[in-house]
């Protein structure tokens, strides 16, 4: 009798153990990858120590509207790039640009975000007007991005790479490199607060849309984020956060 009861237990103990594991993997949280050295559009919070900016906002919104729970992983971009072709990552929001060579290593979502490349040089350069001058220059660009992959086609432009875009803008102010290139809404940002210092020539030369990276095997998740970034259009939340983020307009 004890035996039997013993057994009982242990069953009832076992199983309890798998519904409590079903249950938790039903739940799951979204891994989702960001450089955040992107700002507006992701960076850490110096105060809080948090992840902040448009995308971090607008993918919450999505999530919500989507039913899932997300968790943000801050990675280095080629890190990123690669982690979301072997799916280490559910899913990826860094300002990415939505490009036929990375849709072969994973999946987007539609587009959120128009952007073009520009150049940004010192507010004193007077030898540099568009990207057409920077044959003979030496190029800032973060590795592994469009502006990189732009700056790559420049006849005689000498272009350096660095894994922070930030290091690309402060190594521009202190003279040691002539130009950047990087997506306009983020070139407008350190401009806005290095205004007496650098200035954007020229207009953007490229077209590109941003989207959320997903991993490719997983359809399941790329029609829920789809869904919810339907949603956040329609009911103005992303224009709601281009103000917040200053990005109308842009």
């Amino acid at each position: 009798m004890k035996r039997s009861l013993f057994f009982v237990l242990v069953t009832l103990i076992v199983l309890s153990f798998a519904l409590s594991a079903c249950s938790g993997s039903g739940s799951k949280a979204v891994q989702v990858a960001t450089d955040a050295t992107w700002p507006p559009f992701e960076s850490v919070d110096e105060t809080t120590k948090e992840i902040v900016g448009f995308d971090i906002d607008l993918m919450n919104a999505i999530a919500e509207e989507a039913g899932i729970e997300v968790e943000y992983v801050n990675v280095a971009w080629d890190s990123l790039l690669a982690g979301m072709a072997q799916c280490q990552y559910d899913a990826a929001i860094s300002a990415m640009t939505i490009t036929e060579e990375r849709r072969e290593n994973f999946a987007f979502t539609d587009g959120y975000f128009a952007a073009g490349q520009v150049v940004t040089v010192k507010s004193d350069n007077t030898d540099i007007m568009s990207k057409d001058d920077l044959g003979g220059k030496t190029v800032g660009v973060q590795l592994g991005t469009t502006g990189d992959i732009e700056a790559q086609k420049i006849e005689g432009a000498v272009v350096k790479n660095y894994d922070d875009i930030s290091l690309a803008f402060q190594d521009l102010l202190n003279g040691q490199i002539d130009a950047v290139i990087a997506d306009n809404p983020l070139a407008i940002e350190y401009v806005g607060v290095n205004e007496d210092s650098l200035k954007i020539v020229g207009e953007a030369f490229t077209d590109e849309a941003y989207g959320i990276a997903v991993c490719k095997e997983d359809t399941e998740l790329l029609k829920k984020l789809n869904d919810g970034l339907d949603k956040v259009e329609a009911n103005g939340t992303i224009d709601s956060l281009k103000d917040k983020w200053n990005l109308a307009g842009k």
